[in-house]
């Protein structure tokens, strides 16, 4: 505690990437509603800068490991009127961890993720400290050391929630039936996005959203075609005079595709580099349509009724889909152009696109209750 007052440290969710933040802010939205008063605690991270932390109000954890030595530790020896004044925190004094990663723990990620994991819990296992691991997506664990390290850790927390099925059976693979394990969906279908006062609603009705990872992680055929499909789609959008436009979700890697789309139609698109991941679900839930590669750029256009269709690396994309009950949206960047058009004019023609938009909005309704139920979970662990 600080001052008599709970920690609460969040862990992953925060500004690796739009997804990530958006999971922070909604893990804050959640917390501050069931515990006003409380102090929230991040790990002071290179990619979690200190001004964007200070303006959500988050003290900072000291984190710096050099050769394997864990410096932070050090800060133990800072008197605490000193650390008080600088908002810095030690591991000890932290009473409750929320981890939202979203998908770290697995083979696509190497061990490294899964050991700090294993190493840390045991730590705050020892501590008393109340662990919960908010849904996202697991596995698959083929490494026995991976295995080794996800049973250490997955048994030192009090709740585990897999984002789907198949995660959740990942890792009962590897770890066992537990009692704490739940399914629960992403939990950011919940929050409210903002529509910028500045964006064009005229002449952006139809939302592209690239993702590099589909170039990255995926084998060299799908790679190769990835960048060509999404120039397919923008063309074919153009001449049904759907006012395509382009949202970079993320950083540099996404703007060059954009800017690659973009110059192969003239350049004649709107490209939005908007970097408030509440503002971009705002953009996406006033669009007409979306064809996207992010998780979390589907799920803000899913959640809010938006007919879309997707492209995808993982396991969750597909499950995605299924959720939302229009398990064909997800696509095959090496189509033919026949199937490409007819799942376009799917997303096009008013009759399918309503049919659709019923669908998704039934079932995000659904989805919404689940992520209701899944805080009221974390209350009652917590209240415990």
């Amino acid at each position: 505690m600080l001052d008599g007052k709970i920690l609460i440290e969040i862990r992953k969710a925060g500004f690796v990437n739009k997804g990530a933040e958006l999971m922070l802010h909604a893990v804050l939205e959640k917390m501050r509603q069931e515990y006003p008063d409380a102090k929230f605690v991040m790990e002071a991270r290179f990619d979690a800068p200190y001004e964007k932390r200070a303006l959500l109000g988050l003290y900072q954890k000291p984190r710096l490991s050099i050769l394997g030595f864990q410096l932070g530790v050090l800060f133990k020896l800072v008197p605490c009127g000193i650390k008080k004044k600088l908002g810095i925190v030690d591991d000890l004094d932290i009473d409750i961890v929320i981890d939202a990663a979203g998908f770290s723990y697995g083979d696509e990620w190497g061990v490294m993720n899964s050991q700090e994991l294993a190493k840390s819990s045991k730590r705050w296992k020892k501590n008393g400290t109340t662990v919960i691991l908010l849904p996202q997506a697991f596995g698959p664990f083929n490494g026995s050391e991976i295995q080794q390290y996800i049973k250490e850790a997955i048994g030192n927390a009090e709740l585990v929630f897999a984002r789907e099925r198949t995660s959740y059976e990942y890792l009962v693979d590897v770890v066992g039936e537990y009692s704490s394990f739940k399914i629960a969906p992403d939990f950011t279908n919940l929050i409210k996005g903002e529509v910028p006062k500045d964006f064009d609603t005229t002449n952006c009705k139809f939302c592209l959203v690239p993702n590099s990872r589909m170039v990255d992680k995926t084998s060299n055929e799908q790679s190769e075609a990835y960048l060509p499909f999404m120039i397919r789609c923008v063309k074919y959008l153009l001449d049904k005079g759907q006012k395509p436009f382009i949202l970079v979700h993320e950083g540099a890697n996404d703007l060059m595709l954009a800017e690659a789309m973009n110059k192969a139609v003239g350049g004649s698109l709107p490209v939005v580099n908007e970097t408030n991941p509440l503002k971009i679900k705002g953009i996406l839930g006033r669009c007409e349509g979306t064809i996207g590669s992010r998780f979390h750029g589907l799920v803000s256009a899913l959640s809010q009724g938006v007919p879309s269709l997707g492209t995808g690396w993982s396991h969750k994309y597909q499950i995605l889909f299924d959720d939302y009950g229009f398990s064909e949206g997800l696509l095959d960047v090496n189509c033919s152009e026949q199937e490409l058009h007819k799942k376009l004019d799917m997303l096009i023609e008013i009759q399918s696109k309503e049919k659709i938009k019923a669908t998704i909005l039934r079932n995000s309704k659904n989805l919404k209750v689940q992520s209701e139920r899944m805080w009221e979970e974390v209350w009652s662990v917590l209240g415990e």
